[in-house]
């Protein structure tokens, strides 16, 4: 079982939403016993709890439960002969507990002010949060266990391994750090939120330097920069943090990204937060 715990965790890690299914009770003649467990998503199945109709039917079932993002898990039960068909005479009851991804799954590169308190924000709700710094004295000595801190030197080389949908957020002590995550985030067009702390002059800075690399039109379009709901106007590290976890829940809701042609925000000053 070492290696289907280890395919789901996988799976887990991808954002793939998939469902599993547990063998609750198995009475009479029954292909396996009580306690089999499989795994089915959208693609793929891993293991099995007995081939056959059965196997069929509750790989239907939860593929219908993701298709209809359900959260809540249910139980069936199938006499195997009336039922099924099947030559067992006995009677199975089958849990399909659907495993959906977080409703946002966040990338976070830099532990600073903003940073902090927006993780003190977010920290509390059901959502993912990858924590990215190279100084580990800059996290809290106590966080969320839906936070993962990563501690590294090369925090673009973590873009490639985010799963598709991760929203990214970038406001770290070192504008040219930025500017190679910011890039390197870009270039994914399955990251749906970009978002670099700042004002609208930093944007227009770094539209520059984003043009000058190949990613005028990925910038102009996707960069979100100020971050934050507009209006809000307050400069306090919390105040930013509360305006750009609304603007994640938002989007992450369904609301459209703020791209091109989007009206900016004030010219807030929110540099000064970022080390």
């Amino acid at each position: 079982m070492r290696g289907f715990f280890a395919a789901l965790a996988e799976w887990e890690r991808a954002g793939t939403p998939f469902v599993l299914i547990t063998l609750l009770d198995a009475q009479g003649s029954t292909p396996r016993q009580a306690g089999t467990k499989m795994a089915v998503s959208a693609a793929k199945v891993l293991g099995t709890i007995g081939g056959g109709a059965l196997e069929f039917e509750a790989i239907a079932l939860g593929r219908e439960l993701i298709l209809k993002r359900a959260s809540q898990p249910i139980t069936r039960k199938w006499p195997l002969g009336p039922t099924l068909g099947q030559c067992c005479g006995g009677s199975v009851t089958v849990s399909l507990e659907p495993i959906l991804p977080p409703a946002l799954t966040l990338a976070l590169f830099g532990a600073g002010h903003v940073a902090r308190a927006l993780v003190e924000v977010l920290g509390p709700l059901p959502r993912r949060i990858d924590w990215i710094d190279a100084r580990p004295d800059e996290f809290p000595e106590t966080l969320p266990p839906q936070v993962a801190v990563h501690v590294t030197p090369h925090a673009a080389r973590i873009i490639p391994s985010l799963p598709a949908g991760c929203f990214v957020l970038v406001m770290t002590h070192d504008h040219a750090l930025d500017l190679d995550i910011t890039a390197a985030a870009l270039g994914r067009p399955d990251l749906p939120y970009v978002g670099l702390i700042g004002s609208a002059t930093k944007k227009a800075r770094f539209l520059k330097r984003l043009a000058a690399i190949g990613l005028a039109e990925a910038a102009s379009a996707r960069l979100v920069c100020p971050i934050g709901l507009p209006g809000t106007g307050g400069k306090d590290p919390r105040d930013i943090a509360i305006a750009t976890a609304a603007q994640l829940l938002q989007i992450a809701g369904g609301a459209p990204v703020p791209g091109a042609g989007h009206p900016e925000t004030e010219d807030q000053d929110h540099d000064r937060f970022e080390s």
